[in-house]
């Protein structure tokens, strides 16, 4: 059986992450970012929102609740408005498709090692144990 140094997992790891950086959804989310770096009016309700972050800061250190909440209030108005920008929309739904795909492959990942653990140690999948759980004595077939 084979043994791999940890580098050298690590080092497939950096493989799989770069054949994935070049699949077609990634190639999609560098596209709506760009564009939403191009869209005046995406990022001038950004500077808005930021601009309104800070004063919400200063107004919490300083307690002023009343006008905090008024901020707070205009800061959700805005961010609403930036949600219905179609480009908006459609980039939000790029990061959670990617973000669906990465999860997807951790925990493919993490069952396949699982599972490799457990058959190697000549254990039971379907029970999800090991061999080392398995007792020497009682019937067997």
């Amino acid at each position: 059986m084979a043994q791999y140094t940890r580098q050298e997992v690590v080092e497939e790891a950096k493989k799989l992450a770069k054949m994935m950086a070049d699949i077609e959804e990634i190639d999609r989310f560098k596209q709506l970012e760009a564009k939403l770096n191009d869209n005046q009016k995406v990022q001038s309700h950004i500077k808005k929102i930021k601009a309104l972050q800070k004063q919400a800061v200063n107004f919490q250190a300083y307690g002023k609740t009343e006008a905090l909440q008024k901020i707070e209030k205009e800061i959700d108005r805005l961010q609403d408005e930036l949600d219905e920008i179609p480009v908006v929309a459609e980039f939000k739904d790029s990061q959670t498709i990617i973000n669906d795909i990465l999860q997807m492959v951790s925990n493919t990942i993490s069952r396949e090692v699982t599972n490799e653990v457990i058959r190697s140690t000549g254990g039971d999948l379907l029970q999800g144990e090991t061999g080392s759980n398995k007792s020497s004595h009682g019937c067997s077939h």
